[in-house]
């Protein structure tokens, strides 16, 4: 299936695209084009089609707007040392899109179509894709319920939309962030939708985020719905916990539990670290854990990790059962390594041994 191209009559003049992308903060502007793909049950996908970015019609009654059947992607497109531009891992992104869809009983787009959406839209509006190291053309894949009516039941037609927005970095790598442990609130539960990249999960986040915000915290951190105890995210970021230091040191993260988003990034860091030399593990921590091993000093370093901030490192933490700073609150020598390493073959300056960069232009 190929994807209609309709460019854009108004597109952004030259200098004005070359300002924004210059500085292009996170979904501050957007590129010229988006793609739109109808599906029905009688007759299954349509015809992709690229065209002007503008907003979209839906009668008040589309399913979407009662019952939340909605899901979305976020994945990053990278300029090359010699101008060209690469996705990182986009068959991951396909893959995942899928699996959200089914558990959200959306349509299951077919990853190659997906895939072809995502070329078309990037090599269109290559001319919004940055250069600096760091940033990136991120890239938002998502689909909803268009069908008009009250029943409740899956809906019997969906469209799927792609967009795009130059993005700087969403948080400064420079400053570690402070968090705040939810023990109110919970994000997910086995048997939800932890594992599924909708919307919904990131709404009924908000009301802890901005708890967190009022203990003067930057994000919030998601213990487990049962126990009560088991650190799971942070935020729409997947966690990660440096004990020891140097060559010796063990990179450790949450394990999947059925509650937690299988973040891509996070998946790539288990990779990176082992390339790196380190040990790596996945597992349970408990806030009494990382409390007493920070205070130890068994663990020297917290960094988060999602497609949208890459990595992020973290200083503090703050509960019901206290604060504590790990190490001296600022970003750790091996977040940071991992970091730039992970970016480096991103960017393509370092070797992509997992093939993981697919070129698009």
């Amino acid at each position: 299936m190929s994807v209609t191209i309709t460019p854009s009559t108004h597109a952004v003049p030259d200098a004005e695209r070359e300002e924004k992308v210059a500085a292009p903060g996170f979904g501050k502007y957007y590129t010229d084009h988006m793609v739109v793909c109808e599906w029905t049950e009688a007759d299954g996908w349509g015809t992709p089609e690229l065209k002007a970015y503008a907003p979209i019609s839906l009668d008040p009654a589309a399913m979407v707007f009662h019952y939340g059947q909605e899901i979305f992607e976020g994945m990053k497109a990278y300029r090359q040392p010699d101008g060209s531009i690469a996705l990182f891992r986009p068959e991951a992104n396909a893959g995942r899109f899928k699996r959200s869809a089914a558990r959200i009983a959306l349509p299951e787009m077919p990853e190659e179509l997906f895939l072809e959406t995502v070329d078309a839209l990037v090599k269109q509006d290559a001319g919004w894709v940055p250069e600096k190291i760091g940033e990136s053309l991120y890239i938002r894949p998502f689909m909803f319920a268009t069908e008009v009516g009250l029943g409740v039941r899956p809906s019997n037609r969906a469209l799927y939309m792609l967009i795009a927005t130059p993005a700087g970095a969403y948080f400064n790598p420079a400053n570690a962030v402070t968090v705040w442990i939810s023990t109110e609130y919970v994000r997910a539960a086995l048997g939800g939708t932890g594992e599924a990249k909708c919307g919904g999960n990131y709404a009924a986040s908000l009301v802890a985020q901005r708890a967190a915000a009022k203990e003067g915290c930057d994000q919030v951190v998601w213990i487990d719905a049962v126990e009560r105890k088991w650190i799971e995210e942070m935020g729409g970021m997947n966690l990660y916990f440096v004990k020891g230091s140097g060559a010796g040191a063990t990179i450790f993260t949450p394990k999947l539990t059925g509650t937690l988003l299988p973040g891509i990034t996070r998946d790539s860091i288990l990779s990176v670290a082992a390339d790196l030399g380190y040990k790596v593990e996945e597992g349970m921590i408990s806030v009494d854990q990382w409390r007493d091993g920070v205070a130890s000093g068994e663990i020297t370093e917290i960094f988060a990790c999602g497609t949208a901030a890459v990595v992020s490192p973290v200083g503090c933490a703050k509960s019901a059962m206290g604060t504590w700073v790990t190490g001296d609150g600022n970003p750790g020598v091996i977040t940071m390594q991992i970091r730039n390493t992970l970016l480096g073959i991103q960017h393509g300056t370092i070797a992509d041994t997992h093939h993981w960069m697919k070129k698009v232009l």
